[in-house]
């Protein structure tokens, strides 16, 4: 394992860049110099687009040329919002080289939600999708370009602007201005300057080797900061492709899987868990002898590769994992929430280098990842190089809230001094909101978040998630939210309640329900059981990385 991957910096530094870290229109400079011709972004649908990485550099200059022209100068503001493609790339990097800041904005939200943000962030210029351009015109922006060729003003299609003399951003200048999802209330508006995305693309690569013959799939939206930073700046970091997804649909993310050659496929816990599910169904369909003979292979193949480091699963399984489009994957990485150790194991039997990370957007996002060599399936992930992670008013078995100082961490809140002071400890460590531990070896465990923690009768405290990590492998759950219910007024005691909502499928027997409790309450302690549930008949609001919104829920 290379524990400085970004040593080859160096070469460049004082002509390419100067100071610590480059910028990112710096980092996709020098990548062009090393790979010219590599292919860098890739769409199937709804027709074939690929551009090598000098015509993304030419594209993303011009990009920066137009904004010039239009008025925008360094520390401006910029929105973008739209679908994972080509176009929203090039808009994201246009911005950026133009000195400018980016604004990336959920597409999930209503226009006039969008607008609010961009109200707030001040910016007058937006790079929107089809969906949303006709709500757009004529609402007061001063410039409205299209990232579709449906629409006019389409990104593509605009005339170079002369040659412009624009200033380009510093490492320490701001990059971005990331709205959170806010699955516990109002978006905030997190400040990452340049330094704080490369120095944590290049430090995360430290516990986890990329390649430039590697195929990035981006299917999670590019706006929310994991996939920002672990597809598409980590890709472009190394001149790596990227395939584009259009939806979060699984006969179209296998399809896209499979005619990209993907190595690199990120997602998210509900997706992981769907494709094994699916998996081993299939599997099972061959009959009991079938299915015993697989899986004791699979043990033997998780041992080999768990003791000696060897990974024979890739050729004893190649037909199984042909047939969910992962014959070619070299990693699967889960990333926006816990996934079951059970799941995280059967990906690692079967042959695929499977690790999980942990992060916030607050931290830019990578905070900890699982190195492959040495991967711990409870864990999280090993705090990369420049982490100072210290573990806040830890109880008896050493969990608390976890602090982070590095260069990856944010600036503050977008003029929200309250905010930002109240999630900085007084020795300048980020208070993430999240309770864990670290073990010896410096990996990190979560046990839930610090605000949705439930005070039990006997004063002990219970985090949601850990109970809700148990009902993902039930297929009969779609979504679950364990949260506490007052049982004593005056002791200010909690009881514990769970939230059913079993999908499409209303033909569940409430019985069912209650085994699956009785079930899950039987594996936990008993300060943790479920006392009362409720089967809901409409989902919970979520966000764009479907976490439930727990503020939102009121029944």
């Amino acid at each position: 394992m290379n524990t400085t991957p970004w040593k080859f910096l160096d070469e460049y530094r004082g002509e390419d860049f100067q100071g610590e870290w480059p910028t990112l229109p710096e980092m996709l400079r020098i990548t062009v110099k090393r790979y010219p011709n590599r292919r860098a972004f890739t769409s199937f649908a709804p027709t074939l687009q690929e551009f090598t990485y000098s015509q993304v550099l030419a594209e993303v200059e011009k990009q920066a040329r137009i904004l010039h022209a239009h008025g925008v100068r360094k520390g401006d503001k910029v929105g973008v919002t739209g679908k994972n493609s080509p176009e929203w790339a090039f808009a994201y990097l246009g911005v950026l080289f133009a000195g400018a800041i980016v604004i990336p904005l959920d597409y999930g939200l209503k226009s006039k939600e969008i607008s609010g943000l961009m109200d707030v962030a001040g910016a007058k210029i937006l790079y929107c999708d089809e969906e949303k351009y006709d709500d757009f015109q004529g609402k007061g922006l001063k410039s409205l370009i299209s990232l579709s060729p449906k629409k006019e003003n389409y990104i593509l299609d605009l005339a170079d602007a002369a040659d412009a003399e624009i200033e380009p951003s510093t490492e320490s200048d701001l990059a971005a201005i990331l709205f959170t999802s806010g699955t516990t209330g109002v978006s905030k508006g997190v400040m990452l300057t340049h330094s704080n995305f490369v120095s944590d693309c290049y430090q995360a690569q430290a516990n986890m080797n990329i390649y430039h013959t590697d195929v990035f799939y981006a299917l999670l939206p590019l706006h929310h900061s994991y996939s920002m930073l672990a597809v598409f700046i980590e890709a472009m970091s190394v001149g790596a492709e990227i395939v584009f997804a259009k939806a979060l649909a699984i006969g179209q993310i296998l399809k896209d899987l499979k005619q990209g050659q993907v190595t690199m496929f990120l997602g998210i816990p509900m997706l992981f868990n769907k494709i094994i599910k699916g998996l081993m169904k299939g599997i099972r369909e061959k009959g009991l002898v079938v299915y015993g003979l697989i899986r004791f292979l699979m043990g033997i193949s998780g041992f080999i590769k768990k003791v000696f480091g060897v990974n024979p699963g890739k050729k004893m399984f190649k037909s199984i994992l042909a047939k969910v489009s992962l014959d070619t994957n070299r990693i699967c990485i889960c990333g926006g929430g816990p996934l079951p150790a059970s799941t995280f194991k059967m990906f690692n039997e079967l042959g695929i280098d499977f690790v999980q990370g942990y992060g916030l957007t607050e931290t830019s996002p990578i905070v900890a990842l699982n190195p492959k060599e040495a991967y711990k399936e409870e864990s999280v992930g090993k705090m990369i190089p420049g982490t100072n992670t210290i573990i806040l008013n830890p109880d008896e078995r050493g969990a608390g809230e976890i602090a982070i100082k590095g260069s990856m961490v944010m600036q503050g809140y977008y003029n929200n001094t309250e905010a930002t002071q109240e999630t900085f400890t007084e020795d300048g460590y980020l208070k993430t909101g999240d309770v864990g531990y670290l073990d010896s070896e410096n990996y990190l465990y979560l046990t839930g978040r610090a605000k949705s923690m439930i005070v039990t009768e006997g004063g002990k405290n219970v985090f949601p998630e850990e109970i809700e990590d148990k009902f993902q492998l039930f297929d009969e759950v779609e979504q679950i939210l364990v949260r506490g219910f007052i049982l004593d007024e005056k002791m200010k005691t909690e009881g514990i309640e769970a939230l059913i909502y079993p999908g499409e499928d209303t033909s569940i027997p409430h019985e069912r329900f209650e085994k699956i409790i009785a079930e899950v309450n039987s594996g936990l302690k008993p300060y943790q059981k479920i006392h009362r549930f409720t089967v809901l008949e409409e989902a919970m609001e979520t966000t764009t990385t479907r976490k439930i919104k727990r503020f939102a829920v009121k029944s």
